[in-house]
């Protein structure tokens, strides 16, 4: 992961090529703002497994954009803040730790628990195993040390540049609308809420744009930090690269907007698009269809009439899944530009954070005068198993299963053991699929302690979700907060905005009335259906704490475990030596381009490769160039990287130590005509006597013409 840092079905080409990929991310940006009493800001800029459709398969084979830290720091003279927003599919309980670990011996107490927000911007296309819990090892081919190393190295590295930048500014606060980028991928749940309810919002998501725009004291431009609810799924479960998706292409254009003359992931401007309360909302607008007959499934279940809810995808609004992306991705930035530009409510006030852990299996919750309710041990329900139009699950599973399925019960009772009755009278009405909380073995499936944590800034307060939070559930936590904000002290009129995959991953947390309905969002709320109930009445005491200045009064709450990385299994294949076609070597041009292109087509060049997972050092380097010679000097002039958008990388696996690697340049209509070549490099490994060694090497394509 680096300067902007490195979720169901890839092919699996080489155990988790990803996890070279996640090092492989570009410069760490860091950001900063100091808000001193003047109000001040400043700004520097600073591939494994993949992770999110929650499948074994899903490894990646390329790059489509690199992924990014951005940090954002803000200080007064006392006390300050930290949010990060990591291009990856939601930060785990050990991210945060290591990350904090690494804090503690560099700065002491300067940054810690209750100050670090650490958010996941969601993308379904980033690297897998840094986690430790089982389930989530399951699923990612165990855990992946150079993988959650190269994470945590890109965090942290972005929060130092923010750190060593800090300068005086202000910061503007303006919000508005952005249509035509997400739907509701659950209506039938959402309408299970009071009418009335839905009554008070005209749509059935959030459609809200929120923009920070910092500038120093002379009003230049030092960054821009948004959030905003839609599902970094644009790239579909076929796509087999790394990618930012739809929200890391709309901080692309802002950048290399703000950083006219720079590569991607350089220059001073950092601009980040954060994730919210996104967990029914889905960018594929065309909504769901029977990809084998075209008909609507939009229907409770998500089945189709012919193959069931295998069938049942949504997609678009793009002809395919890059130009979905490019589209979501365009009308996202241009809104963002828009409130940027046209930012005036300047955020002024005190900086405050507050952090608690909690037993999440064990609140109680206090439903009205007379009635209680509590949490429950983790459980997964069938309709998990299920997935979602923007990633089905594969098998026999629908959504909105109240009833389980003696078949798949049987087979869970034989070889993991059956729910006990408490769990299932707990979680009622979900089926329980899996009983995360009661299985144990090698570890914990899932985590029973849970961060909890809200930030301000002057008058805005963010509020650190630990999962995907619905629409609906999102809407009710902002209003607890916000009330108890404005009702308690002296802060005034606040802004309240959700901040998703923050922290810890906790699945998704639905309203009780949506889980009764039992989709994949309910079904994937593993705390039960009083989980929302819990976090407002949690989160409500920190907003309370800020507000009545009492946050030293909070308790700490229970530590979550810190495993041994003996204790956390690896299932990653080894990589062994890299071989060459006869009479070759590494870099060598197996494919060469043609002569000459026009503008919009796609240049190719293929070379001899090593395998990328051996190139642990491309963090601030690039597997690829696209290089224009310059006459007027006589060299070549790089345009392109494996981080820009109109180019892509990918690596494919052949036998004994074999491999290859393609090099696609989509050129753009603004590319100036002239002589261009292609740049290959890698590392490839070699034993030598008894040991092994890892060398660089480079190929580059033949010249080749762009004409206009």
């Amino acid at each position: 992961m680096s300067r902007k840092s490195c979720c169901h079905t890839f092919t699996a080409l080489e155990g988790v090529l990803m996890v070279l990929f996640v090092l492989m991310t570009g410069v760490t940006v860091g950001f900063v703002i100091v808000m001193a009493i003047s109000r001040s800001s400043d700004t520097t800029g600073t591939v494994n497994d993949s992770m999110g459709y929650a499948s074994p398969d899903q490894t990646a084979g390329g790059i489509h954009t690199r992924l990014y830290s951005r940090a954002f720091i803000v200080a007064n003279n006392t006390e300050r803040v930290v949010f990060v927003s990591a291009d990856i599919g939601m930060v785990s309980q050990r991210l945060r730790l290591e990350v904090l670990k690494k804090l503690q011996t560099k700065y002491g107490d300067l940054y810690r628990q209750e100050n670090v927000v650490l958010s996941g911007t969601h993308t379904h296309s980033g690297p897998g195993g840094y986690f430790q819990y089982t389930l989530f090892i399951i699923t990612s081919k165990g855990y992946i040390k150079p993988s959650i190393d190269a994470i945590v190295n890109g965090i942290v590295t972005s929060i130092d540049i923010a750190h060593g930048n800090l300068k005086a500014g202000r910061i503007f606060l303006n919000k508005g609308e952005v249509e035509n980028s997400n739907l509701n991928r659950s209506p039938h749940s959402y309408l299970n809420n009071p009418e009335e309810e839905r009554r008070k919002y005209k749509s059935n998501t959030d459609k809200e744009l929120v923009v920070l725009k910092m500038v120093d004291l002379d009003g230049n431009g030092l960054g821009m930090l948004s959030w905003f609810a839609v599902h970094p799924v644009s790239m579909n479960n076929t796509n087999r690269m790394v990618s930012s998706d739809n929200m890391g292409y709309a901080s692309y254009l802002f950048e290399q907007e703000k950083n006219a003359g720079f590569l991607p992931g350089q220059g001073p401007f950092v601009a980040a698009f954060s994730s919210s309360n996104l967990g029914d909302v889905s960018p594929n607008i065309k909504g769901p269809h029977c990809i084998n007959t075209g008909e609507s499934c939009d229907n409770i279940n998500s089945s189709c009439p012919i193959g069931g809810s295998n069938m049942c995808m949504a997609m678009g609004p793009g002809a395919d899944m890059f130009e979905s992306t490019k589209i979501i991705g365009e009308t996202i930035f241009n809104k963002a530009k828009e409130l940027y530009r046209t930012a005036q409510q300047e955020v002024t006030g005190p900086l405050n954070g507050a952090h608690q852990w909690v037993n999440m299996t064990n609140v109680t919750v206090k439903l009205n005068a007379t009635h209680t309710g509590k949490t429950c041990k983790p459980a997964l329900g069938h309709s998990f198993a299920a997935g979602t139009i923007d990633g089905v699950g594969g098998l026999n599973f629908t959504q909105g299963s109240v009833e389980g399925d003696p078949f798949w019960d049987g087979i869970r009772d034989a070889l993991l053991g059956s729910p006990s009755n408490e769990t299932q009278d707990c979680h009622h009405p979900k089926p329980i699929l899996f009983s995360t909380g009661e299985m144990n073995v090698p570890l914990p499936w899932h985590p029973a302690i849970v961060d909890v944590q809200i930030i301000t800034i002057g008058s805005l307060a963010i509020v650190a979700i630990p999962g995907e939070f619905t629409t609906m559930a999102g809407r009710r936590m902002r209003e607890a907060v916000k009330n108890e904000l404005e009702s308690r002290g002296s802060l005034g009129q606040m802004e309240v905005v959700i901040a998703g995959l923050c922290n810890i991953y906790t699945h998704y947390i639905t309203t009780y009335e949506e889980y009764q309905i039992q989709r994949y969002e309910a079904a994937s709320n593993i705390y039960g259906p009083h989980s929302l109930s819990a976090y407002i009445q949690l989160f409500s005491g920190l907003a309370r704490a800020i507000a009545e200045n009492k946050v030293a009064d909070l308790p700490k709450g229970p530590e979550p475990p810190f495993f041994n990385n003996s204790q956390l299994i690896s299932l990653l294949p080894f990589i062994p030596e890299d071989k060459t076609p006869l009479n070759t070597s590494f870099g060598d041009v197996l494919i060469q381009t043609l002569q000459s292109y026009k503008r919009g087509d796609v240049v190719e060049v293929t070379f001899v490769s090593g395998n990328p997972r051996n190139s642990a050092d491309m963090a601030e380097k690039t597997f690829l160039t696209v290089e224009k010679y310059e006459n007027m000097t006589n060299s070549w002039n790089v345009v392109h990287t494996d981080a820009s958008w109109e180019t892509r990388f990918h690596w494919v696996k052949g036998t004994a130590g074999l491999s290859n690697v393609t090099v696609e340049w989509h050129v753009p209509s603004s590319a100036p005509p002239g002589t261009y070549r292609i740049q290959h490099f890698g590392y490839y490994k070699e034993r030598q006597n008894f040991n092994v060694i890892i060398k660089p090497y480079e190929g580059s394509s033949g010249s080749f013409e762009i004409y206009n």
